[in-house]
């Protein structure tokens, strides 16, 4: 690790990573936008790091992206900087000259252990899940596998591969019917409700299967719920880990659920109530399951538990989002805003926390 040139400062630099390969992209920048704001001028040299969409790792200006609309279909990355190569051994982040990597990078080939495993290899301390960790979160399947090993409530559900979906696609329209309607159709490892549809009759489920396959080989098809309460958790890591106030998602765009335009294309398709009305006994369910779903699926450092409120009271546990959007609509950061911890309070933390975990490592000869 190497510090700023200058002998008299001594804060330390940060890469924020964004941008990415993944149908996330534009997402990512504008939640690098958020931690660039946050970082504390004090005590951190922010060190803006793109990725395009063709995997180049590209230097950018800070100000630019800060200068940048916060609306998705606006923000971009400027092609013209010059590239960083960023070797996978120790010392590799010398072309960046940085202290540890802050990966605000959403979805494949970002969030899935990848590029985890690019820092493990050059030795370099970053925020955010591990290689296990981070794997395990993205992939949908796995992860409810995973859930219902530890006995915690998953809606039922299927997994679908693209090979067995061309050999025998009427019998799976057949088994995915019978799981009853509404249904929702999943890409495997996507966010951000990228390639999701929700269907209701079994003639539509092989257009949104269709859908979801040209994001991903593999397909998830959940049991869907009449009309379930949106609730959210942000998780810190820790011993224990802390988990924030529940809050929830009111939806009233036409997709009819939380979708890519009601997050993030309509300004009116959702709103955020914080913290969510809950029964006491409910609140403290919502932030046990969250906590639960953190240590089980191995996450580190941050992440957002999304759970649904069924009709009849009973709460199920829908996703972990490991590197969960920083966005001003972000859900994470208002959460830890409602729960005592303010942004800049709540970026200094996870910077921290990346520090330490990688000096254990290094004091383990790891």
């Amino acid at each position: 690790m190497s510090r700023a040139d200058s002998s008299t400062d001594r804060r330390l630099r940060v890469a924020v990573l964004c941008g990415g390969r993944s149908a996330e992209h534009e997402i990512s920048l504008l939640s690098a936008r958020f931690v660039l704001e946050s970082l504390d001028p004090e005590r951190f040299v922010p060190v803006l790091v793109g990725i395009d969409k063709g995997g180049r790792w590209l230097s950018q200006k800070e100000t630019r992206l800060l200068e940048a609309a916060r609306d998705p279909r606006k923000v971009t990355l400027d092609a013209r900087e010059p590239p960083i190569h960023f070797a996978p051994e120790p010392g590799a982040a010398g072309p960046l000259g940085v202290d540890v990597v802050f990966p605000v990078l959403h979805g494949p080939m970002g969030e899935d252990g990848t590029v985890q495993g690019l820092f493990e290899l050059a030795g370099v301390p970053y925020v955010g899940s591990g290689v296990l960790g981070s794997a395990v979160g993205m992939d949908k399947d796995v992860m409810k596998r995973l859930l219902r090993a530890a006995n915690l409530p998953v809606l039922p559900y299927a997994a679908v591969r693209s090979a067995r979906w061309i050999a025998e696609r009427e019998a799976i329209v057949r088994e995915l019917s019978e799981l009853g309607a509404p249904l929702f159709v999943k890409p495997a490892n996507l966010g951000s409700s990228v390639g999701v549809t929700k269907v209701s009759r079994a003639s539509d489920l092989p257009p949104a299967i269709e859908h979801a396959f040209s994001f991903d080989d593999k397909v998830v098809v959940e049991k869907g719920l009449e009309k379930p309460r949106e609730i959210e958790c942000a998780v810190l890591g820790g011993e224990p880990p802390f988990v924030s106030v529940p809050g929830e998602i009111l939806v009233s765009h036409a997709d009819g659920y939380y979708s890519y335009a009601a997050k993030y294309l309509d300004e009116s398709g959702a709103v955020t109530k914080i913290p969510a009305e809950l029964t006491p006994e409910q609140t403290a369910l919502a932030k046990e399951l969250a906590r639960s779903t953190f240590v089980e699926l191995g996450a580190d450092d941050l992440a957002r538990v999304d759970l649904f409120l069924d009709e009849n009271g009973a709460l199920w546990v829908n996703e972990i989002n490991t590197m969960p959007g920083f966005t001003a609509i972000s859900m994470f950061p208002k959460l830890m805003e409602a729960s005592g911890v303010p942004p800049r309070e709540l970026v200094t933390r996870l910077v921290e926390m990346a520090l330490e975990r990688a000096r254990r490592k290094q004091a383990r000869g790891g």
